[in-house]
């Protein structure tokens, strides 16, 4: 009796074994191969599943979505300068019958094309343009990536470019370069704000030029907010016809200034005794008689 009792004890245990091997119960998101006997079946899931035992093998399929850290690669740019980037890229299996089948990790897969495809992409930009036009690089890459991984089953959503690392002697250049650039931006600016000032000015000086009143007027609120500001400059006005007819008495001084018998001019030269004629006198000879 001792010996059948240890028997059933050892079947039901076996018993135990074999039914937890063929029961199994699959998530929300996953998704079950199934091989029977080496050969693809089908694959199912969610929920609970029955399997032969010893004949069927359950290989189990994540449908979530897989986010994939790409490591800092080495590229250097069309423009020949040196950079390290590094990426993320996000993928989700959506046949998981040829994510088996077709490949043999296709995590692993994903990961190394991946790498191969940051490189391939950034060498034929410029710096510039992976500084710039991120969004365009990154749609590349989600692209090529895509149409190498689809027949796998898997389906790459997004690739993001993350980090640049350029050397320092090219961020110094950078720098130099963004600085100059704002230099000169500045200077455009503040010379199209010059031409549109002189432009009003123009306009102001014709509105002013039809009316001499105008320009009186502005003359007075001038002093006036030169007087405003509390200093000890002192300023006499004088009317606008009297400096004209300064000016105008004026014109004809240098034409006098000029002549050298003038003392003012600076080529001035003393006259000596030699350079002074003797005027002629008239003659006291008597007339001469007349005839009768």
């Amino acid at each position: 009796m001792a010996v059948i009792g240890t028997l059933l004890v050892i079947l039901a245990i076996f018993f135990l074994i074999v039914l937890f091997s063929a029961i199994k119960i699959l998530r929300e998101y996953e998704r079950g191969v199934i091989f029977r006997l080496g050969r693809l079946i089908d694959q199912k899931g969610p929920g609970l599943i029955l399997l032969i035992p010893f004949i069927d093998r359950m290989v189990k399929i994540d449908l979530r979505t897989v986010t994939l850290n790409i490591p800092p690669q080495e590229v250097i740019t069309r423009d020949n300068v040196p950079t390290s980037v590094n990426a993320v890229c996000y993928f989700r299996v959506v046949d998981p019958n040829k994510a088996i089948t077709d490949v043999e990790n296709y995590l692993i897969a994903t990961s190394q094309i991946s790498q191969t495809s940051l490189r391939a992409v950034l060498g034929k930009a410029e710096l510039d343009e992976i500084l710039a036009e991120r969004e365009r690089l990154n749609a590349s890459l989600q692209k090529i990536i895509d149409e190498q991984t689809e027949p796998w089953g898997v389906k790459v959503t997004t690739v993001e470019i993350k980090d640049v690392e350029i050397p320092e002697q090219m961020q110094r250049a950078m720098a130099r370069q963004a600085e100059a650039e704002r230099e000169r931006r500045a200077k455009i600016i503040n010379s199209e704000g010059e031409y549109q000032a002189a432009e009003k000015l123009t306009q102001a000086a014709d509105i002013i030029s039809r009316n001499p009143a105008s320009l009186q007027l502005r003359y007075l609120q001038t002093l006036l907010e030169i007087s405003g500001n509390q200093n000890s400059t002192v300023i006499f006005p004088l009317p606008m016809d009297l400096i004209s007819a300064f000016q105008e008495g004026m014109k004809g001084l240098p034409s006098v200034i000029g002549r050298k018998d003038n003392p003012a001019n600076p080529e001035y030269e003393k006259p000596t005794l030699d350079d002074l004629e003797t005027p002629e006198l008239p003659s006291e000879d008597p007339p001469p008689p007349t005839q009768i």
